[in-house]
């Protein structure tokens, strides 16, 4: 068992946020606030997984590291 480290981005929409993972673009969702939207983006990444060892499908590894920036402007 191997443990792989995926990289989110959140993005805020009328709704909500909308969670996606960079290195499995497939596993999106959303959520009423920032943590609601946390907690679907981890459920589907376990739902992606499972799905994938049933048909036999290679999990992709995470790879993405990011790092914000700051600048004054």
């Amino acid at each position: 068992m191997n443990i792989e480290n995926y990289t989110a981005r959140y993005l805020k929409i009328p709704s909500g946020y909308m969670g996606q993972l960079i290195d499995w673009p497939e596993v999106v969702t959303e959520g009423k606030d920032l943590d609601d939207c946390r907690d679907s983006l981890r459920d589907a990444l376990y739902q992606m997984i499972k799905a994938y060892r049933e048909i036999g499908k290679e999990i992709p590894q995470g790879s993405h590291l990011f790092e914000p920036i700051s600048a004054v402007i």
